[in-house]
């Protein structure tokens, strides 16, 4: 009895001494994984301050488009003189291009190279810009044009598609900001785009003539930002809500709408009152591109800085509400 009781002690001591070597090497092996995997990748631009990102997949590459914040340090106003751009194969390294478009490009703008979307048709792209024009403060929307992603681009219009006296649902002078394009799947293109109210309009296969009257959409504390894209049989339309901003969406079947609201995607951006997206899908991943005022010291409203997060959608189509993170995305 007396053996076989200290066998039994001897084959407990024995499976707990390979238990607990077994938790050991499962803690290092994750204390490993943890170290390969906190590189910190947010913000993706660290040498620059850029703000309100757009992206376009073209072939391989995602293009990643974006304002250049220049205010300096002690000032907390919009200072923007250009767009800048970048590419990558893996939305996680990054590389510039020279600067492929400045407000100064467009002879009848007053300056202020606002939020932008570039998009690809027929071999050519077309850069939808908001700069300012006519009265103070006063917004307008211009296209550039492009035999390549990365520029140069020349104004492709010579006067604005969009300018204030077009659009009356609002007095003020700058709701006409933030375009966003897309060109359905029978080929038909639209821009979207507005402050306190969103507008939009079809536009010709040339991409530099509206092909309708201007329309609006009533969505719920709409602020700004909108961004149309389609995603399996669902339109979606998100925007910034409220101020501080946040990212909300609606969706749709037909993009021509009934739009149903869907709630908030994306919560403050950090120490930034603003908050601008951009939403695609790229090699089987779906990502959302926005800024924060992350880099530190001096980042903030006015010297903001373009993040990238993955995005997932539910079964039911609906969009999960994004995870901001410092990790960003990994190699």
């Amino acid at each position: 009895m007396k053996n076989i009781f200290l066998i039994l002690l001897l084959s407990i001591l024995v499976s707990s001494c390979k238990t607990g070597q077994k938790n050991e090497d499962t803690a290092s092996a994750n204390s490993r994984n943890t170290n390969q995997t906190t590189q910190i990748n947010n913000p993706i631009i660290k040498d620059k301050y850029t703000a309100d990102p757009a992206a376009l997949v073209y072939k391989d590459k995602v293009y990643l488009y974006a304002g250049h914040d220049e205010a300096p340090n002690d000032v907390n106003t919009y200072r923007m003189n250009e767009w800048l751009v970048y590419s990558s194969s893996d939305m996680a390294n990054w590389q510039e291009h020279p600067v492929p478009l400045k407000a100064t490009d467009f002879a009848w703008a007053k300056g202020d190279a606002w939020a932008s979307q570039v998009i690809e048709r027929n071999g050519k792209f077309y850069w939808y810009v908001a700069v300012s024009h006519g009265t103070i403060h006063g917004k307008a929307i211009g296209i550039a044009v492009s035999d390549s992603p990365t520029g140069p681009f020349k104004d492709a219009l010579g006067k604005a598609i969009i300018t204030n006296d077009m659009t009356t649902q609002t007095k003020i002078s700058w709701d006409d900001i933030d375009p966003s394009v897309i060109i359905d799947d029978d080929g038909q293109a639209y821009l979207f785009w507005g402050n306190t109210v969103c507008n939009y309009v079809k536009l010709k296969e040339n991409m530099i003539e509206m092909d309708g009257p201007i329309q609006t959409i009533d969505f719920p504390k709409f602020t700004e930002a909108p961004w149309i894209h389609k995603h399996n049989k669902w339109y979606y339309l998100s925007y910034a809500t409220e101020f501080p901003e946040k990212i909300a969406y609606a969706r749709s079947k037909s993009i021509n709408g009934p739009w149903e609201y869907k709630g908030i995607l994306n919560e403050l951006a950090g120490n930034s009152n603003t908050n601008h997206q951009a939403i695609i899908d790229f090699k089987g991943k779906s990502y959302f591109i926005y800024h924060t005022g992350g880099i530190q010291p001096n980042g903030g409203s006015f010297r903001r800085s373009v993040c990238v997060d993955r995005l997932y959608y539910n079964k039911d189509g609906t969009m999960k509400r994004v995870i901001m993170t410092t990790e960003g995305i990994q190699k």
